[in-house]
């Protein structure tokens, strides 16, 4: 697992993707919190805090994980590489994990510079250091989650074709409908009764909750869940895959 993983860093600073990522993430959010004018820049909204950067941000992951994961499965199937991953003693299982690691190890490091957005509020203030800090920690946090889930879901939909396009618009789609489709779908006539429960199946909510700067034991066994759920899911499709090449 830790040679796929060390493999895929590697892949990722070797060539543009990761410097890609991080530069395109932090670009987005600078732009609306101090550039462009509006209710969503710092300056305008008179209001020192990182609002702005918690509610872009899901949105920014939602396009620059399923790049990044699009071809974690898909580039190996299309040049054939998966079967001499499978010569080396590794399960599925391993490969996953490994992969999915490498991808959330690099969304992590795109939340590290958050750190200067942090500073920067912190000390703008009218009085500086006012700052809610455990809803900003327990924020940042719960985007680590969210981005989480949707590297899961990308490797996913990574593993259900050869062809990196397709499992980029999959892995936004499947990420769209966790993030904001159970939101939708519970105020559909007929399910008024179970409103809360559909809402809670979704992503949003359960971010919204950590964001609010208390960790629920319940919001984090649903991020583990989703997670272990997704990467099952491309074991046994990469296990039903192997043994229909085999017969």
């Amino acid at each position: 697992m830790f040679a796929i993983f060390r493999k895929e860093i590697s892949g990722f600073f070797s060539s543009l993707t990761g410097y890609i990522v991080i530069i395109v993430f932090l670009m987005v959010n600078s732009l609306f919190m101090w550039v462009f004018p509006g209710e969503w820049n710092i300056f305008d909204s008179g209001y020192a805090g990182l609002d702005t950067l918690f509610f872009l941000s899901p949105w920014v992951f939602l396009f620059l994980v399923p790049a990044v994961t699009m071809r974690m499965i898909a580039e190996e199937n299309r040049l054939g590489t998966m079967e001499l991953i499978y010569s080396r003693p590794i399960t599925e299982r391993g490969i996953i994990w490994g992969k999915y690691l490498a991808s959330v190890s690099l969304v992590l490091l795109s939340l590290f510079p958050c750190l200067i957005y942090y500073i920067s509020v912190y000390l703008i203030g009218e009085s500086p250091g006012n700052l809610d800090k455990g809803g900003t920690w327990g924020a940042l946090l719960g985007l680590f989650f969210l981005a989480s889930v949707y590297a899961s879901a990308g490797i996913f939909a990574s593993s259900l074709t050869d062809n990196q396009v397709i499992a980029f618009l999959v892995a936004v789609l499947i990420c769209f409908i966790l993030f904001m489709g159970f939101d939708s779908l519970a105020y559909m006539p007929g399910l008024k009764n179970l409103n809360e429960f559909v809402i809670r199946l979704g992503i949003n909510e359960h971010y919204k909750s950590i964001s609010r700067g208390v960790l629920d034991i319940k919001d984090a066994v649903y991020f583990v869940a989703v997670v272990t759920f997704f990467n099952e899911a491309t074991r046994l499709h990469l296990v039903s895959r192997k043994w229909k090449k085999k017969s």
